[in-house]
């Protein structure tokens, strides 16, 4: 029977509502967008099993930092690289790039003679990896309505779930047992196919008619600035020396000054609008990655664990991160426009929570099996906030700035990390050398994120419309 009238309006008005992000229209763009995200997934978790092999088997165990510092610094540049084209020239060219850089560098790795080439393989994926992210989530922005896009991040948080439980374990089997090159060559065909999937929704996108912020040799010029601040507080928190100590410093300056024309105005005030999301992004990457840095070390230390029973707190986070990004999935925006601000603010809660149940955690004297409660309280609570910053953002952002934005709060997420991480390693030093004791290490770092937890809480009120 043919539905007439304003009840037929009504119908068609409600329709795209109910559609899914694996329905008819969109499922080949989705299974694509989390193929992609599953191999960077699985190469970000997996590497490091087998790069230390690979060092040795090409004669390289002296630059072998770089195979890491490489991938991070070219990540920085291909995120900002990434925004400023999808904002001039929409998110199809940076994709297309990204793919064919990551598949490139994968290539160059997996054949790697030399440290020289196996570095270069790096620098390669960590530019291909920068430019496929923030293009995701600009095609985010332009193809999924805005209902759909909590289920699509929910989605893509869960692609991480398999890679960070498996993913170490399988390189290590590989290095061990094949060879390392298959760690990067067997990813190559995955690439292939997530590419192909994406193929007709590349074709459809459109190409903005307002150009991004800035001219792009400026974002490149201050992306490098960023990316070379992060990779000295990195050294500097690895090595830490007088010498050191001075690196740290000038990186930190040039970070400061590189990111702010980077970054949203108003995003060191957590100003509302685009800006808050960018802000509490990297305080919640901060809280979280800056206590999980040290909680393996922290359970052999204080408790004796071995390295597997002292992994596994990571291992199983993953599951209520999983549950967490489920979760607020389940929100209607549209119905409910205050409560994604309250799961923003109850996954800063849990964040410090844990920070805190860790913190007693690192008392030898304690149990250590707080840590399993703990971390997974700590993931539940990433699921909820990292997800539901990332839909505000793309609520918050228009299509002028949406490339300029989405690179931006991987920035903030790269950025709060990296100066956790080197405060960690900093507090490790100084234990190492006698200058304080481990358990005041440990405990020091988890109160300090803790404060940062609490921080995004009184501020997650801000992550409204402007």
């Amino acid at each position: 029977m043919q539905t007439r009238g304003p009840r037929a309006a009504r119908l068609h008005k409600i329709a795209p509502e109910r559609e899914s992000i694996f329905g008819p229209r969109l499922r080949a763009t989705s299974v694509g967008v989390l193929i992609l995200v599953t191999l960077i997934a699985f190469e970000a978790m997996a590497v490091s099993a087998a790069l230390p092999t690979a060092a040795r088997a090409v004669h390289g165990l002296s630059e072998f930092g770089w195979a890491f510092t490489g991938f991070l610094v070219a990540n920085v540049v291909g995120m900002v690289a990434s925004g400023q084209l999808s904002d001039s020239r929409g998110p199809r060219l940076p994709l297309v790039a990204g793919l064919i850089g990551f598949l490139l560098g994968l290539a160059l790795s997996g054949t790697a003679t030399t440290m020289a080439q196996l570095v270069a393989g790096r620098l390669v994926q960590g530019l291909g990896s920068g430019l496929i992210i923030t293009a995701i989530y600009v095609i985010a922005g332009q193809v999924y309505p805005e209902l759909l896009r909590p289920a699509l991040f929910a989605a893509t948080s869960s692609a991480w779930v398999v890679p960070s439980l498996v993913g170490p374990g399988v390189s290590g089997l590989l290095a061990q047992h094949a060879s390392w090159r298959w760690v990067f060559l067997g990813l190559v065909p995955f690439g292939l196919i997530g590419g192909a999937l994406l193929v007709p929704v590349l074709r459809a996108l459109h190409r903005p008619e307002v150009p991004g912020r800035l001219g792009s040799g400026r974002r490149l010029f201050w992306a490098l600035a960023v990316a070379l601040g992060i990779a000295a507080l990195e050294q500097a928190g690895q090595h830490p020396s007088a010498a050191a100590l001075a690196l740290g410093g000038a990186g930190l300056v040039v970070l400061v000054v590189g990111l702010r024309p980077l970054l949203p105005s108003g995003t060191f005030r957590v100003r509302p609008g685009v800006s808050a999301p960018v802000a509490l992004r990297g305080l919640l990457a901060g809280t979280f990655f800056g206590v999980e840095s040290l909680i393996p070390l922290s359970l052999s230390v204080q408790h004796g664990w071995g390295a597997t029973a002292a992994g596994l707190p990571l291992a199983v986070s993953g599951f209520s991160w999983a549950t967490g990004s489920w979760w607020q999935g389940r929100v209607d925006d549209a119905a409910q426009p205050g409560r994604r601000v309250i799961l923003v603010r109850a996954g800063f809660l849990l964040n410090a929570a844990a920070a805190v149940g860790m913190a007693i955690t690192a008392i030898p004297a304690s149990p250590g099996w707080l840590a399993y409660p703990s971390w997974l309280l700590a993931g539940l609570g990433a699921g909820l906030t990292m997800t539901s910053v990332s839909v505000l953002l793309l609520k918050y952002t228009n299509d002028a700035n949406r490339g300029a934005d989405s690179a931006a709060l991987q920035l903030s997420d790269a950025t709060a990390s990296a100066l956790t991480t080197g405060l960690a390693g900093v507090l490790v030093a100084a234990a190492a050398r006698g200058a304080i004791d481990n358990t005041t290490a440990f405990v020091g770092l988890d109160l300090a994120m803790c404060a940062v937890g609490l921080l995004g809480a009184l501020v997650a009120s801000r992550a409204r419309p402007a």
